[in-house]
This record gives C-alpha cells, sequence and structure tokens, in this order.
C-alpha cells in the first residue's frame, strides 16, 4: 500500500506547480507540507499567519529559505534579517535561528544534509 506522503509526491512529479498554492494559510497557525524527504535533505513549504513563527532552535544541516509571499523576520544568531516575496536567506548549520511572520507569508525550506 502506498503512504500518502508518496501519492501526494506523485501528483507533483513531471508536472508545472504553483508552489504558493500548495499550502494555505490558517489563523493563529504555522502550516507545513512536506514535498521531497530523502536521506540527501528535505523540501518544505511553510505558510505562517501574521505573528506566527518558529521558536529559536538550531539544525545540523544548512537551510534555505525563499520567501514565496509576504514578509518575515529571520533571526540568525540574535541578528534580525527582513525579508519579503522573492527574498532568500541561509541559515547555517548549528547556529540558532528563529522565524516570525511581520505578516503572513510563506516560504520554501531547502535543507540540505552532508
Amino acid at each position: 500500500m502506498e503512504h500518502k506522503s508518496e501519492t501526494a509526491r506523485y501528483m507533483l512529479v513531471a508536472k508545472a506547480a504553483r508552489m504558493e498554492a500548495l499550502v494555505r494559510y490558517q489563523e493563529k497557525a504555522v502550516v507545513s507540507r512536506t514535498l521531497i524527504d530523502k536521506d540527501a535533505g528535505t523540501v518544505t513549504l511553510f505558510a505562517f499567519d501574521e505573528k506566527q513563527g518558529l521558536s529559536e532552535h538550531t539544525a545540523p544541516f544548512d537551510a534555505m529559505v525563499f520567501v514565496l509571499d509576504g514578509e518575515a523576520e529571520i533571526l540568525i544568531e540574535g541578528k534580525p534579517i527582513w525579508l519579503k516575496k522573492g527574498d532568500m536567506t541561509v541559515m547555517p548549520a548549528n547556529k540558532p535561528h528563529a522565524v516570525k511572520a511581520v505578516s503572513r507569508f510563506k516560504m520554501l525550506l531547502v535543507m540540505i544534509r552532508d
């Protein structure tokens, strides 16, 4: 039997898709949708309602954030980085970081494992 996430992934393979439409905003919430989950890394879409976020944490791998919609503040080692639609940054491995929605925003997170 095929797993639900594999079925969802299959629906995206070799087809055009608007990333912004693949994850929806939800009131007072952070919503995520994993598009790829492999040993080499993950690709995940997030939708943050205004003022929602991810508290400070570290990850053992570099992660690239690409903003698809709205505006966000990313803190990396306490330094604020303001991003809007079309902007990106890399959060380095093992450095504390946090994400906060300035307005509703959507992002693509690509994490590459070594």
